[in-house]
């Protein structure tokens, strides 16, 4: 009976050994990618950025908007050599998608037109919804040069002007979702600067 339980007790602090090693080995591999990994998201938003802005010549203000969800949306305004907003990008978010939620940059011009979009963050299924990244097909193309003030950001299927992707019918309204989101702040954004 002693020797069950000398058994049982190596086999518990040799579990608990074991368990502390591989705990010790993930935090050093935590630490080791969390700043390769942050670092590699930072140069993906700017690149980003710089592929949805329209061009202009001055510089980028960087601001903060809370939408109707209460959620915070980075936007950065390029502003003209004499203070004229000359457009935006927004990052933007759905949680309508089909994987639960995708992140976008929108880029827009002084009238409020859509430069062009990047998905920045998005885990829809491998051939199907995940060809909403530009890669993958054309579909985020249709919206480049298109104003929602008189192109309505829904899927043709529900009455809208966006043609969707074959099979992927939830991935293309949450992205409408995502850019009618940035389009509404963008409005707001203009609105309030000229003020």
């Amino acid at each position: 009976m002693a020797e069950k339980k000398d058994s049982i007790w190596r086999l518990a602090i040799v579990l608990t050994c074991i368990s502390l090693l591989a705990a010790l080995a993930l935090t050093g591999v935590y630490a080791l990618t969390k700043g390769p990994i942050e670092q590699g998201q930072r140069e993906k938003k700017e690149k980003a950025l710089q592929a949805v802005l329209p061009e202009y010549e001055g510089t980028v203000l960087d601001t903060v908007i809370m939408d109707a969800d209460n959620e915070e949306i980075p936007v950065h305004l390029a502003i003209g050599k004499d203070g004229e907003l000359c457009g935006a990008g927004i990052e933007t978010y759905t949680k309508k998608a089909f994987a639960g939620r995708f992140d976008l940059m929108v880029g827009f011009d002084a009238e409020g037109a859509i430069v062009n979009t990047e998905v920045l963050k998005a885990g829809e299924t491998p051939g199907l919804g995940d060809k909403i990244n530009k890669d993958k097909s054309d579909f985020a193309l249709q919206f480049n040069h298109q104003n929602p003030a008189d192109y309505q950001l829904v899927v043709k299927k529900d009455g809208g002007d966006v043609d969707a992707i074959t099979a992927a019918t939830i991935s293309s309204r949450a992205y409408c979702d995502a850019v009618q989101r940035a389009y509404d702040i963008f409005m707001k954004v203009k609105e309030d600067y000229h003020e």
